[in-house]
């Protein structure tokens, strides 16, 4: 069984898309395999989360991180949230007639892309910090081989669309933020 999830959390790093093609990933196994993947990537995602907190608290004071079973609850929230929105937004703005992916299959999918955050255990130093990036970039590309193979879309690009949109949107609207709040320091 260790065996399997190893191998598992193997071939979802190399991006290999045959994981998602076996049905055997998905059975009863696959999604307690996808929540052991999760509770291990967010309970490792404490170590850069303390190193930014330490990093914040040399200019605003003390920042208590947040308890394990916060984190523990969030990180399952978001793998929910995540999970239906790719289900809803890949079965509505995509439909296939021969799409037979339910959001079991879904779920198991997200869980086993976050494979590459188990790499932030190398975020020991804030000098380390850009490794977030990399991990993240290697999750999305996890992500997109996944979401292609259980949609079975033709290209990967309606994948890249799906998973980063979210991520785009956050980004346009940030920097519309910060350039309200130039304006305003200048003004």
């Amino acid at each position: 069984m260790f065996a399997e999830f190893i191998t598992i959390t193997v071939r979802s790093l190399k991006l290999d898309k045959t994981l998602y093609k076996d049905n055997r990933n998905f059975s009863e196994a696959g999604i307690y395999f996808a929540i052991s993947i999760i509770i291990i990537t967010a309970i490792i995602g404490i170590i850069p989360n303390n190193v930014l907190l330490n990093f914040a608290s040399l200019y605003y004071g003390e920042i208590k991180p947040p308890r394990l079973g916060v984190v523990l609850i969030t990180s399952g929230f978001a793998w929910f949230l995540k999970s239906l929105y790719l289900f809803v937004v890949g079965l509505i703005m995509f439909p296939k007639k021969q799409i037979k992916s339910g959001f079991k299959k879904t779920l198991i999918t997200v869980g086993f892309a976050h494979s590459p955050f188990i790499f932030n255990f190398l975020i020991l130093d804030i000098k380390l910090i850009f490794l977030t990036l990399i991990i993240y970039l290697w999750y999305s590309a996890t992500l997109i081989v996944g979401i292609n193979q259980i949609y079975q879309f033709n290209n990967l690009l309606k994948s890249a669309i799906i998973v980063l949109a979210p991520i785009i949107v956050l980004i346009i609207y940030s920097i519309s933020l910060l350039g309200n709040f130039q304006s305003g320091i200048i003004s």
